[in-house]
């Protein structure tokens, strides 16, 4: 009896997004790239969105987005086939490029600080095709020798996964108009649009779970009175 009041006690100590993915801070990552493979290909843009709950509707929202146009690492490799899939020109000088490292620095700086104050001890990142996304960071977090992440390195939230279960979708444009979220194809396959409408389909999908009764779960036994109390 004991050990459970603790743990009820512990929880009720911490904030609701603390609660709501076990200590888990979740940030919407995207990055554009000129390839597909982290070790070898460079990493081109970089995005991340934070999120906010309402306490009293429990809902999430879109918080903070940071973005970088990034430069490629010395000696990274550059496929034809991606830059004409992007559109992106590494060597535009328009473009207003910082360095990998300055780029994740300033992420995680932006990480930390919310995570704090949301309670939270880890950050996770949420990406659609997330090993994708989370492969590049982990390879940035390796070449910069940065000793310390925000980020579970190998645990991360797909919006690709969620998408297929809540949506029947997952191809993220197609989520997205599933889910009734404005989504220009045009303006696709840019990190800062395609991390800003991953996004607002996790929140989607996460608040539309919670609005059916998901979250917080009702424990067995006080939805078995609940039922006996109706009838």
């Amino acid at each position: 009896m004991s050990d459970n009041t603790t743990v009820t006690n512990t929880n009720a100590e911490k904030s609701l997004f603390a609660q709501r993915f076990r200590g888990y801070f979740p940030v919407v990552i995207d990055v554009e790239t000129a390839g597909f493979n982290a070790q070898t290909d460079a990493l081109l843009e970089i995005a991340a969105t934070t999120l906010t709950l309402d306490e009293t509707s429990g809902q999430f929202s879109l918080d903070e987005t940071i973005h970088f146009n990034v430069d490629p690492f010395e000696g990274a490799n550059l496929e034809k086939a991606a830059l004409e899939f992007t559109g992106i020109d590494p060597t535009n000088p328009l473009r207003g490029a910082v360095d990998e490292k300055k780029a994740i620095t300033e992420i995680f700086k932006l990480v930390r600080k919310k995570m704090k104050a949301a309670g939270c001890q880890r950050a996770i990142i949420v990406a659609h095709n997330a090993s994708f996304d989370l492969g590049f960071v982990n390879a940035v977090i390796e070449r910069c020798s940065i000793k310390r992440s925000p980020f579970h390195p190998f645990v991360s939230f797909d919006t690709t996964t969620l998408s297929g279960l809540a949506l029947g979708q997952t191809v993220l444009a197609k989520a997205c108009a599933a889910a009734q979220i404005d989504f220009s194809n045009s303006e696709a396959h840019s990190a800062l649009y395609d991390t800003e409408k991953t996004a607002e389909l996790y929140c989607y999908i996460v608040n539309r779970w919670q609005q059916l009764g998901g979250w917080p779960l009702i424990e067995p036994e006080v939805a078995k009175q609940e039922s006996s109390t109706e009838e």
